[in-house]
């Protein structure tokens, strides 16, 4: 089967004509690089806290990141300092007196990669105390009291961002 004139005239004018496509890599970088910024921007600011099944935190409406410290967790059963479990909640309330010895003797230890502090950087010291909403206040008296015994002066309560209520005139078409 033959080609009409005109058939063979379309296809010799796109071999002549046909371009080489071309990846042009300069704007490719730029997007890549504003991206790559992006992103690190924005990874910073990504809970430090973990959070565990057995603890309902409370909330709040502060605005306030949490920073990396030392994160003493308080379930219904147990005690935990960073994920390792210290005593359960029934010996908590059983000891006499305000310090809770075994979460005390876990909280001497070097807990966080470089705690190895002067004595002076000793009283800014953080530590952030996740328990449960629940939790009897005798407990979280016992447990806060343990942390500044063991030189944490700065201690954090962990709880969950609350939305802020909409004043009642602010939904008013202006």
């Amino acid at each position: 089967m033959s080609m009409s004139n005109r058939a063979r005239r379309m296809a010799e004018h796109h071999l002549r004509h046909r371009a080489e496509a071309e990846l042009n890599l300069i704007p490719m970088i730029d997007i890549l690089s504003v991206m790559v910024s992006f992103l690190l921007v924005y990874s910073t600011e990504v809970e430090v806290i973990q959070n565990t099944k057995g603890v309902e935190v409370p909330q709040s409406i502060a605005e306030a990141m949490p920073r990396q410290s030392v994160v003493v967790t308080i379930t219904r059963e147990d005690l935990f300092v960073q994920g390792e479990r210290v005593a359960t909640i029934a010996e908590v309330r059983g000891q006499q007196g305000e310090i809770v010895a075994p979460l005390r003797d876990a909280l001497k230890r070097p807990l966080l990669v470089g705690q190895e502090l002067a004595e002076r950087d000793l009283a800014g010291r953080e530590i952030t105390i996740m328990g449960d909403k629940s939790l009897p206040y005798d407990v979280l008296k016992k447990v806060m009291a343990t942390c500044t015994d063991a030189d944490y002066g700065r201690i954090s309560l962990a709880v969950l961002q609350k939305e802020k209520p909409v004043p009642p005139g602010a939904l008013r078409p202006g």
